[in-house]
């Protein structure tokens, strides 16, 4: 119990500072782009109603997630066959260091041609940012495989799936985990830049369509709830990947102690 509330202390700390040197950094502004927190806080629950939450904010979420995951199995499924063969791996790098180079909302414009100006373009968008950090993730993940358990695994007969399920994934499940998480980060970010492109709702819609219409501290409260949806996904990720590689958080903590 003790470590849970320092734990959630730790967490809290930094947040709650930051939001007291802005309330009182911005508590005697009369500047317009810049209103007082109090005021924006005071606004919050007046604009973000459940019908608006449902309206924007789930259609943001939706579209995110799709994008998401269709990044995350693309990227590990690709990155799998990249990581594992050696001449696939001397093909592919050169046309992956080009394709990673170009920034996704340049692609924006792009995709609309081909995609429309729908969700399936947002999604498209999304998935086309997220897939690089998954998918190179993975290919260094997998290029890190332990040779002697490769060579283990060969001895005792399991080849093909059964080496895929029982040594490469589990093996490079942390790397992977790593390019799952700045996805993440990068799929939030194309969530937004999306939905200003030709839409008719979300969150970057509605944060745009506030600062169209001067309405600055509703404005200010769709970037305080696209910041809320950040840290509640970031904490749900935590959760998973905990779940997932126990084993793995389990191994390094045995390993500190001994030491």
């Amino acid at each position: 119990m003790r470590r849970l509330l320092l734990r959630l202390a730790h967490t809290v700390a930094l947040p709650a500072v930051l939001v007291a040197v802005w309330w009182l950094a911005s508590d005697d502004s009369t500047d317009v782009y810049w209103p007082p927190l109090r005021t924006i806080l005071e606004t919050f629950p007046d604009v973000w109603t459940g019908e608006r939450l449902r309206a924007d904010v789930l259609p943001s979420v939706l579209r995110l997630t799709g994008g998401y995951a269709l990044a995350a199995v693309a990227g590990i499924a690709v990155g799998t066959v990249i990581g594992s063969y050696r001449r696939v791996r001397a093909v592919c790098e050169p046309v992956l260091e080009f394709l990673r180079a170009v920034p996704p909302p340049v692609l924006v414009p792009v995709i609309m041609l081909f995609a429309g100006i729908g969700d399936t373009m947002k999604i498209v968008v999304i998935a086309a940012g997220c897939v690089w950090p998954v998918l190179l993730n993975t290919v260094e993940g997998v290029r890190a495989v332990d040779p002697v358990m490769s060579e283990t695994a060969r001895s005792y007969g399991i080849t093909g799936l059964a080496r895929l399920r029982s040594l490469v994934l589990p093996s490079a499940s942390p790397q992977i985990f790593a390019g799952l998480r700045q996805a993440l980060s990068v799929g939030i970010i194309l969530m937004v830049i999306s939905e200003m492109f030709a839409a008719s709702n979300g969150l970057g819609f509605t944060i745009v369509q506030f600062q169209r219409g001067f309405a600055i501290p509703d404005m200010w409260t769709g970037i305080l709830v696209l910041g809320l949806l950040g840290f509640l996904l970031s904490v749900l990720f935590q959760l998973v990947e905990r779940r997932v590689l126990g084993w793995y958080h389990g191994l390094r903590a045995s390993t500190r102690r001994s030491r």
